[in-house]
């Protein structure tokens, strides 16, 4: 008996194979939520029905629910890529305001290290009427222990530079007078004043008033004596014009 060859066409799948094929696509689908919301619908549950093939349950699926399985996937897709670009920018966004906010503050901390460090003349607009070490016997040494500014009596009187008071009230030939410890460790004295408006303990800042000018004390006419020294008593006294310019303080 003979027998008969193949023809060598290929033959169509079984239906069996093909719903075995697609039914691993749904399963991956399935994994990731995105068939949850379509399986719900009648259509699909009918045309998902559980064929009995003999060995295990399989579901068909057409082409159309197909489709719109994998355009669900490509919309969460986006979704989550969209939403992770927005978290991304919000994140960079406070990262902007947080430096820009701590830019400003270190700026405003060196502005006000500057200011505290600064020096300015104790009185503005005025100019110096009598030089430091001038000879006179209006003074009890012989000599000019400071430098007077020109100015009238209820000038501002201003502290030179950032300190503390150490003294305030009557000194003698200087009428009321106030000293105070500079932070670079050097005193400042201001006599002759008609008002003293400051505390022994006291912190100052450069430019703060600390009273008005007059003519207390020994003096022939209002103004302001102004002396730097190396310690708050009388005889220790340096150049004050060049304690100043020294602070860049042009008098």
């Amino acid at each position: 008996m003979a027998f008969m060859c193949a023809t060598g066409k290929h033959r169509k799948p079984g239906r069996v194979k093909r719903t075995t094929a697609q039914a691993a696509g749904v399963a991956a689908l399935t994994t990731t939520g995105v068939v949850g919301t379509l399986a719900a619908s009648p259509a699909l549950a009918a045309e998902n029905a559980a064929e009995q093939t003999g060995l295990t349950p399989v579901v068909t699926v057409s082409d159309d629910v197909a489709e719109q399985i994998s355009a669900q996937a490509d919309a969460q897709k986006q979704a989550a890529e969209q939403q992770a670009a927005e978290e991304a920018a919000a994140k960079a966004a406070a990262a902007k305001v947080k430096e820009e906010r701590e830019a400003r503050a270190r700026a405003a901390r060196e502005a006000e290290r500057k200011r505290l460090n600064a020096f300015v003349a104790p009185i503005v607009h005025s100019y110096v009427s009598t030089a430091y070490k001038a000879s006179s016997s209006l003074w009890s040494s012989g000599s000019h222990t400071g430098i007077d500014f020109h100015a009238a009596s209820g000038t501002s009187v201003h502290a030179v530079g950032s300190g503390t008071v150490v003294s305030t009230g009557w000194g003698g030939a200087y009428g009321n007078q106030i000293v105070i410890r500079m932070a670079d460790g050097m005193y400042t004295q201001y006599g002759h004043l008609s008002s003293i408006g400051v505390t022994v303990g006291q912190k100052v800042v450069p430019g703060q008033q600390i009273g008005l000018s007059g003519a207390t004390g020994n003096v022939t006419g209002p103004h302001l004596h102004f002396e730097a020294r190396t310690s708050p008593d009388y005889g220790s006294d340096v150049d004050p014009i060049s304690y100043l310019r020294n602070h860049s303080v042009n008098v």
